[in-house]
């Protein structure tokens, strides 16, 4: 199956207050992870990634993807387009909170390159990483890189995707805490 991302142009990142279905994205890579009382489920997707949280009865989804992507209203707590940089936070009922902060970062050619060979050579243990077909236009494709760091209460999720037709990663870091 050919695995090529859409443009850095087209991506949105988005918060719902409910679960999306699966069936929505094509999934490459997926990692769920059960910790204390919460439980979380990554999936590295055609364009970008998606984390499905649950604590007792809350369910936050986080969706980086394609602008055109045909998405539900129903529920979204937050969208952005993913241009420059931003942050925002989400207070839950029950003290539940969640933070993230995202950039899209335009570089050099030789910062790229670099940059993805770094994430090819030295994945650790824990990270998820799928690498896409090329464009064409460029002999090596896209990387998606997750890493998430749980703790009792508390999930780190830090995703990096590359976009070598414009020399560009796309960096999210978000923390999902419970009470």
């Amino acid at each position: 199956m050919l695995s090529v991302r859409p443009k850095v142009a087209e991506l949105v990142f988005q918060l719902y207050g409910r679960a999306l279905h699966p069936e929505l994205f094509e999934i490459y890579t997926t990692r769920t992870i059960q910790r204390g009382d919460y439980q979380a489920t990554i999936n590295i997707t055609s364009a970008g990634h998606t984390v499905h949280w649950r604590y007792q009865g809350i369910t936050l989804t986080e969706v980086a993807t394609s602008a055109h992507h045909p998405l539900p209203q129903k529920r979204r707590l937050m969208a952005y387009k993913l241009k420059g940089q931003g942050h925002d936070r989400v207070d839950c009922k029950g003290g539940a909170r969640y933070q993230v902060s995202f950039q899209l970062e335009p570089v050099e050619p030789e910062v790229f390159w670099t940059f993805q060979q770094e994430l090819v050579r030295d994945p650790d243990q824990g990270g998820l990483l799928h690498r896409f077909d090329s464009s064409g236009r460029i002999a090596m494709g896209a990387l998606s890189y997750i890493h998430a760091e749980s703790r009792n209460r508390s999930l780190l999720v830090q995703a990096f995707h590359t976009f070598p037709d414009d020399y560009a990663i796309v960096k999210s870091q978000s923390l999902f805490e419970v009470p």
